[in-house]
């Protein structure tokens, strides 16, 4: 009986030795599977089996990585252009003669407006003056562009172009005198006529000097801004006196 026992002690041990050495060799074989899918997904998973040399050559691959900051571009820098000075800074070149003459010929624009201020009245005589005097100059204009393109030498030549062009301000110097019974309509004919002949001279025929551009601008924006103070006074100081000279 006790010869048994122990056979049977024996047998049991035996059996949980079997089952502990298949359970390591099925833990070998799951990790040395799972190892095994690892490396087909992941080519860089580190294998122990390599060689020596391969394993440090995959190392240095490992650490050498292609993220975005180790190949960011050096960017140049642009040069941009500098800007060009602005026409009205060329003024002060322009010639004495035609600054001062230019200076004076705006007194005509600013002295009726001027009076209406002081004496608080609106003069329709002095408002009526102030368009006659818009329109001619106008017609100046149309005429310094004709002067401007006839010379051999000039960089405006006479064709359709310039000397066409020189017409649209005289055309609105003409509508305003044909206007000249309703003032207000007078008066906004001309602002339209300096604004159109200012806009073809400094975009569309860019062949004048830049300080007579300059003259243009300065010339331009006191007779708008006269006008508009003349159309505003009407609205705000009692009429006097009359119209026209003949009235």
């Amino acid at each position: 009986m006790l010869h048994f026992i122990q056979r049977f002690s024996g047998a049991s041990s035996k059996m949980l030795k079997n089952s502990f050495t298949m359970r390591c060799r099925a833990n070998r074989i799951d990790t040395l599977s799972s190892k095994t899918s690892l490396q087909n997904f992941f080519p860089l998973y580190p294998r122990t089996w390599l060689s020596p040399s391969f394993q440090i050559c995959m190392r240095k691959m490992q650490c050498y990585h292609a993220s975005p900051c180790n190949f960011k571009k050096q960017h140049k820098e642009v040069v941009r252009p500098a800007r060009p000075p602005s026409t009205i800074t060329f003024l002060p070149e322009s010639p004495k003669p035609a600054l001062y003459i230019t200076l004076a010929g705006l007194i005509p624009f600013i002295a009726p407006p001027l009076i209406m201020v002081i004496t608080k009245t609106y003069f329709p005589i002095l408002a009526f003056a102030q368009m006659a005097y818009g329109a001619s100059f106008l017609i100046f204009l149309g005429g310094v562009r004709w002067g401007f393109a006839l010379p051999e030498n000039s960089p405006a030549k006479p064709d359709y172009l310039n000397l066409g062009s020189s017409i649209g301000p005289i055309l609105f110097s003409w509508s305003a005198v044909l206007f000249s019974e309703r003032l207000n309509e007078a008066i906004v004919m001309v602002i339209i006529g300096l604004g159109i002949s200012l806009h073809l001279e400094l975009f569309l025929l860019p062949h004048y000097p830049n300080w007579f551009k300059a003259l243009r601008i300065i010339s331009t924006l006191v007779a708008f801004l006269s006008f508009i103070v003349t159309l505003v006074l009407k609205n705000i100081y009692p009429e006097k006196g009359p119209k026209r000279l003949d009235q």
